[in-house]
C-alpha cells in the first residue's frame, strides 16, 4: 500500500471541520504504513497544540506500557499506525476533565477511521479506554474485556482486537486490581502477536 494514499488522507482529515463544538485542527499520527492500529479516544487540549497523539501526561504511561514490549515512544510513533475515534479536542466538562465527544461527533469523525481500515488493511487493532472499545465491541465492564484478544470484522475481514485501558492520571484502574493483572495479560498478547512482531523486525 502506498505511503502517498496514506499522506493524502491526513492532508485531508486535517481540514476537516464538521464539528463546531470541537477545538482543531484535527490530530494525526505519523504517515506509517503498519499492520497494527493503535485508535484512542480523542486528543486532549495539549496535543492539539503540539501536535501530535498522546503527547502529554496519558502518553506518557502508554509508551512505558509498550516500552518493555521492545518499542519506544519514538519506535512506537514510527512503526504503529496512530488514531482515534475523534480527532479533534472536544472540550473540558464543567466538572472537570475532559468531554466524551457525542455521537454525533463520534458519526462524522467515523469515516476517516472506515477509510484508514482500507488503506491500511490492519491485522491487530489496539484499542485505548472504553470508548475506542466499545466502537467494535459491547463493554459493560472493563473487566470483562481487557486481557483478551477479540475478533472483529473490519471492511470485510477478520482482524484481532486487544484492548487497554486508558492510561489517564485521573483513573487507578490499570494500577488496582484486577486491572493491573488484566493490563499484563493484555500486554503480553500484544507483544506475542504476528503483526507486532512484524513492528519489532521493521528497520
Amino acid at each position: 500500500m502506498s505511503i502517498t494514499k496514506i499522506k493524502h488522507h491526513q492532508a485531508e482529515l486535517k481540514r476537516c471541520h464538521k464539528c463546531p463544538d470541537m477545538t482543531g485542527p484535527p490530530v494525526v499520527g505519523n504517515t506509517v504504513n503498519s499492520k497494527v492500529m493503535l485508535i484512542g479516544q480523542a486528543p486532549g487540549d495539549r496535543e492539539i497544540l503540539i501536535p501530535k497523539p498522546f503527547a502529554w501526561t496519558a502518553g506518557k504511561t502508554l509508551f512505558k506500557w509498550f516500552t518493555p514490549l521492545g518499542l519506544d515512544e519514538e519506535a512506537f510513533r514510527q512503526r504503529v499506525y496512530m488514531a482515534a475515534v475523534c480527532r479533534c479536542f472536544p472540550g473540558k466538562k464543567p466538572q472537570g476533565g475532559d468531554r466524551v465527544p457525542n455521537l454525533t461527533e463520534i458519526k462524522n469523525c467515523a469515516p476517516w477511521l472506515q477509510r484508514e481500515y482500507h488503506l491500511l488493511q490492519p491485522e491487530l487493532v489496539i484499542a485505548v479506554g472504553k470508548l475506542a472499545i466499545s466502537q467494535f465491541i459491547e463493554v459493560k465492564k472493563l473487566v470483562d474485556v481487557i486481557g483478551s484478544k477479540h475478533v472483529i470484522t473490519l471492511d470485510k475481514r477478520e482482524i484481532d482486537l486487544i484492548p487497554l485501558p486508558h492510561p489517564s492520571g485521573a483513573s487507578t484502574w490499570h494500577i488496582t486490581e484486577p486491572g493491573k493483572t488484566l493490563l499484563k495479560q493484555a500486554l503480553k498478547l500484544i507483544q506475542q502477536h504476528p503483526a507486532w512482531q512484524h513492528c519489532l523486525e521493521k528497520s
